[in-house]
């Protein structure tokens, strides 16, 4: 009896270490969900040279000092977007990048590649626009908080996002150690009381993949008066961008 006992239990850890090892090694495949890109006119493009990667970022030239620089979901093609951000912010140019390995990008996506390049794209941004929005959707929250702490940004919008990624994972998998496995943990709560910009939190009221203490404790983060946030009502994580409310929230954060 002992023994059978004895072999379930090496069984049993065998099987869990098993099921760490492949998350460790597959997580970015868990994470990243590379788009191609649907709009690939030349003008609308823009090939950046970063450290070992080259970046395709789509955008709309405007004269002037206002720009917008954007980052996307794990699954977002962020071209989608130039149609509408034309609309909305036509005293703005537009700036939205693709991440490593997204719409003809080269390289893999991974936290610090894309913290990297987003302060390369934000240093070029910079040399032809004085007042920049940083946007961040989702997963480029996570991005766009770190940048705006470590940059002269003018605003900050961050539409669902979340204080912590490696936070979400040990609370959907409590009996994982997600903590130390996860190599990209995006602690947007650690970089948020640095930001002194006025920053909108806009949450989903039906988010699904971001739980909404998530957000709160993001905000709680931020310093007294600096950040604000709006919840956009009957919207969904992924439905956010279809309501008008969405589209009047982010205009009134710019």
């Amino acid at each position: 009896m002992k023994r059978i006992i004895r072999a379930m239990v090496i069984g049993i850890v065998v099987a869990y270490l098993g099921i760490c090892a492949v998350l460790f090694v597959f997580q970015r495949s868990l994470i990243y969900f590379p788009q191609p890109r649907a709009v690939t006119a030349p003008q609308s493009t823009l090939r950046l040279p970063v450290d070992g990667a080259e970046l395709v970022i789509s955008i709309r030239s405007h004269l002037g000092p206002k720009a917008i620089i954007y980052f996307g979901g794990n699954a977002e093609d962020v071209s989608d977007n130039l149609a509408e951000f034309d609309q909305w912010f036509p005293e703005h140019a537009l700036y939205l990048v693709h991440y490593r390995g997204y719409g003809g990008s080269t390289g893999s996506p991974t936290e610090e590649a894309n913290q990297s390049d987003a302060a390369a794209v934000f240093k070029h941004v910079h040399a032809e626009h004085s007042e920049i929005v940083v946007i961040g959707r989702s997963l480029g929250t996570g991005v766009a908080v770190r940048l705006a702490s470590e940059s002269a940004a003018a605003r900050l919008v961050l539409v669902t996002p979340y204080d912590s990624l490696a936070e979400i994972a040990a609370r959907n998998y409590p009996f994982l150690p997600t903590r130390w496995l996860l190599r990209d943990k995006y602690e947007s709560a650690q970089y948020a009381p640095a930001i002194k910009i006025p920053t909108s939190i806009l949450a989903a009221e039906n988010d699904e993949v971001i739980p909404r203490a998530s957000t709160e404790r993001l905000f709680a983060r931020f310093p007294k008066g600096v950040a604000s946030m709006t919840i956009i009502r009957g919207a969904g994580h992924n439905s956010i961008g279809t309501k008008s409310e969405y589209r009047v929230a982010l205009q009134r954060a710019l």
